[in-house]
């Protein structure tokens, strides 16, 4: 790109910053605003519109604000007051978005819980932030009262369908539909705590995530922001409205601009295009691998008769990018990153493709976002003789870290665990006593500014004394035929220094593995072609498409406890070859020579 080039760039990018931040300076810590009032003036505004279409049935702004009024002053009823947790365990329907809302006009705080827990998961995420109550449905109402006698206070779980608890809905129908009175939330401030959403518990139980008044706001005003979303637009969301993606910027967005929501309970691959053209969606929210599953699905066809003028999400990687483009003739595709905890926000606003934002060096010190050298086997960012980090260099992979402050977009709230909030704390950065916050995320900035994802902090291992992304090793082996899935990741083996790379991949009939290991060493250098091939019939993915691993290397390559088939690149053969007892025991006693 030519020098005038970067400056016109850099001019259009910083246009539009611009307008971002005049759309978010009045979300402050101090502000009387919540999101409750936001929601409450898209009704005014329009309460004969269409809010949600849910399973052919149509809801209305002003049928929903009724129903969230009923939620209201059945809490107000039940005796809970402004600062109790009410635990949420519910399928997207619209009552999901009604509770959340309702709670919200009396200052109830409402902890969002993943509908794929049972057990001691469940009991655990309800316990840690105090829950007074649960309120359920279906199969999830049933996994609570499973787990009832588990938990550390003893309450009541409140069941929509009135058979695994008292009947919920029975009990709104008898309240009033009148907005109660503002005064009941009037000490709220944009510093309080909205709702509880928790991380996904990839690598162990979820955390709470305490969302703010004001980090709940602007999640829906970053829909506005990334591509322009207003109120003629119908936005079809099928992503668990648990978390941050389907439910702040999805449903919320949508929300705060009086737009209309088309929304499934679940993700369907052979039923989005349906959805999509006979609701006339305008919008549609993603997570990356919501768009890989589409590419990897037959052809429908009305996959290109929609009225789509752009997607909007995170974690769309750049080999998955074009072709999703290129096949479903959707115009525009607008990338976000954001942490559910964290306080790093970078935003794609030229749809460069596998960019995940963009942030030129002089935005450095007024983002206050940091990109720093990064140690892989001590999972810590390196330090200088004097004690301080070390900035990544153009290019360089390194660790994303956000300053901590305490205006707008620098606040962290961290966790309602007190521990959990300072391990994601660093201090003395790069001066004595500053506080930033480690995303975990390792990334690379490029010379015009784009900043792209590269791997966790963890799944990136070592191996042969270089260190391998497995981010990487994903995006080539899902570029060879018959590869859907791939989910990579580190495994200790015996005399061995580091971890060797093993993929957990799903395949379809165009699947030959003998070509496999020529084409991953066109695509990857030698030390990062993975060591083990394991085939699984189905992902072990979370409810939001992020791929499992702690059990998958717990069970690492025993052919005793893993019935999936095997493969393993034998150095003497060159090649993938089935992994038996013979070959097992070798690698166990040092029989190889890796």
């Amino acid at each position: 790109m030519s020098f005038f080039g970067k400056v016109k760039r850099d001019l259009v990018f910083a246009t539009k910053l611009r307008g971002i931040l005049k759309l978010m300076k009045d979300i402050q810590p101090d502000s009387p605003v919540t999101i409750a009032d936001e929601i409450e003036a898209s009704v005014d505004q329009s309460p004969n519109k269409t809010a949600l279409i849910f399973e052919g049935q149509s809801q209305t702004y002003d049928m929903l604000d009724e129903r969230a009024n009923q939620v209201a002053h059945w809490a107000l009823e039940q005796g809970y007051e402004s600062g109790d947790t009410i635990a949420l365990i519910l399928e997207n329907r619209p009552d999901f978005v009604a509770v959340w809302f309702g709670l919200s006009k009396i200052g109830v705080v409402t902890a969002l819980i993943n509908t794929n827990l049972e057990g001691a998961g469940l009991a655990h995420c309800i316990n840690i932030v105090d829950s007074k109550a649960i309120i359920a449905a279906g199969d999830q109402a049933k996994r609570a009262k499973v787990i009832q006698s588990d938990l550390v206070n003893e309450i009541a779980i409140w069941d929509f369908d009135g058979k695994s608890g008292n009947d919920l809905a029975d009990a709104l129908s008898l309240a009033s539909t009148a907005r109660p009175d503002r005064k009941i939330r009037s000490h709220l401030r944009g510093s309080d705590t909205c709702l509880f959403i928790y991380t996904s518990g990839t690598t162990g139980l979820p955390k709470a995530a305490k969302i703010t008044q004001m980090r709940f706001r602007g999640m829906g005003r970053t829909a506005v922001a990334l591509c322009g979303l207003n109120s003629s637009d119908r936005v079809y969301n099928v992503l668990p409205l648990y978390h941050t993606t389907g439910g702040g910027l999805g449903m919320l967005g949508a929300l705060n601009v009086g737009a209309t929501t088309i929304l499934r309970r679940k993700f369907s691959a052979s039923a989005f295009w349906d959805d999509v053209v006979d609701n006339d969606a305008t919008l549609f929210v993603y997570i990356g691998e919501l768009c890989r599953y589409l590419l990897n699905a037959e052809a429908n066809p009305k996959e290109k008769g929609h009225q789509l003028r752009a997607g909007y999400g995170n974690g769309l990687r750049g080999e998955v990018w074009m072709p999703f483009v290129d096949r479903f003739q959707v115009p525009m595709m607008r990338e976000i990153y954001g942490s559910t905890e964290g306080n790093v926000t970078l935003l794609n606003l030229d749809g460069t493709v596998g960019a995940i934002g963009q942030m030129p060096k002089w935005l450095d010190k007024k983002m206050g976002v940091a990109f720093v050298k990064f140690d892989a086997v001590e999972e810590l960012p390196i330090r200088d003789a004097k004690g301080f980090c070390i900035k990544a260099n153009v290019d360089e992979v390194g660790e994303t870290l956000g300053r901590i402050g305490t205006i707008g977009r620098e606040t962290f709230s961290g966790y309602h665990e007190k521990a959990a909030t300072n391990s994601k704390i660093l201090t003395d950065v790069f001066e004595p006593g500053d506080r930033w916050f480690r995303t975990g995320d390792l990334m690379r900035r490029d010379g015009n500014g784009y900043v792209y994802f590269i791997d966790r902090v963890g799944d990136t291992f070592r191996w042969k004394g270089e260190n391998v992304a497995t981010n990487e090793v994903s995006d080539a082996l899902s570029k060879y035929p018959g590869v859907s899935l791939a989910n990579v990741y580190g495994l200790p083996v015996p005399h061995t220094e580091g971890k060797a790379g093993m993929a957990a991949i799903t395949v379809d009939k165009k699947f030959n593995i003998s070509g496999l290991k020529d084409h991953l060493a066109r695509h990857l250098p030698a030390y990062a072609i993975p060591l083990f091939i394991r085939i699984q019939p189905k992902a072990e993915t979370t409810g939001t498409f992020k791929f499992r691993k702690v059990e998958l290397v717990k069970e690492g390559f025993d052919i005793n406890e893993i019935e999936d088939p095997l493969w393993f690149l034998n150095p003497e053969d060159n090649g993938y070859v089935k992994l038996g007892k013979d070959e097992q025991d070798r690698i166990r006693d040092g029989g190889y020579r890796f």
